[in-house]
């Protein structure tokens, strides 16, 4: 079998289970409602794991899959979670068996159409698949303007074309499924300067720049964020505003 995947999230996957902000459970319950049997979920792509953790909170069983190694060495440890590597596009899950597909903030690394096929072999009738990825963060004003000039004045060229996708939310991406019309939600943290430092480390971008040039492009903004931000220790709510698709096997 010939793997497409890019792995962008090996190197660090110990800061990304740490550092990346967890989803809100109202979205999983919502999730969980559409789904016609709430017996097996599957978490595509699980990374650290924090959605499959979620999702058991609804389903009797949660398969989590992720073609890094690494990231499922460093997934939370949860007795109602199986990992699993695999890639998105070919797993040895039975056919018609999934009540739920989620994909959290992936879904522009696959072979999309292959994937599809996947998520059309395994789920069930009527079986619902989630797709969703987070806007960029807001903080404040000011916080905002300065991470978004690391993101794209000194990070650009070194985001994955495959970004772009994130950045539309997604609406330009086929979705060969039945549409359902999804209420807004948004994820949040409560952080402090240095988680948010430790977010931002976990971006692609920063790895491929430290690579290539051999420097932190986190060290260029880093005492401008500290400035804006004040007392250090204080923590500040952050936003991210979340585009999803959802849609039901026909």
């Amino acid at each position: 079998m010939t793997s497409t995947y890019k792995d962008h999230f090996s190197g660090h996957a110990t800061s990304y289970q740490k550092f990346r902000p967890t989803y809100p459970d109202e979205m999983f319950e919502y999730l969980a409602s559409l789904a016609p049997r709430k017996e097996l979920a599957w978490d595509c792509a699980t990374g650290n794991g924090q959605a499959a953790i979620s999702l058991s909170n609804h389903f009797s069983q949660i398969i989590a899959t992720d073609a890094s190694e690494k990231q499922i060495a460093n997934a939370i440890p949860s007795s109602d979670v199986k990992y699993q590597v695999a890639n998105a596009e070919h797993t040895q899950i039975n056919d018609s068996s999934v009540d739920l597909i989620t994909v959290a903030q992936a879904l522009h690394w696959f072979d999309i159409a292959a994937f599809y096929q996947e998520a059309q072999r395994v789920l069930t009738s009527n079986g619902v698949l989630a797709v969703w990825s987070y806007r960029f963060l807001s903080v404040s004003q000011d916080l905002d303007s300065a991470v978004y000039y690391l993101y794209k004045d000194i990070l650009d060229p070194y985001w994955p074309a495959e970004r772009k996708l994130v950045e539309e939310g997604y609406a330009n991406v086929d979705f060969p499924f039945k549409s359902v019309s999804v209420p807004p939600f948004n994820m949040t943290a409560e952080w402090n300067f240095s988680q948010l430092l430790g977010y931002l480390s976990t971006w692609s971008a920063v790895e491929r720049y430290k690579a290539e040039k051999g420097s932190d492009p986190l060290l260029i903004v880093k005492d401008t964020l500290r400035d804006m931000w004040g007392d250090v220790d204080i923590a500040k709510q952050i936003q991210w505003p979340l585009s999803i698709k959802v849609g039901i096997k026909q």
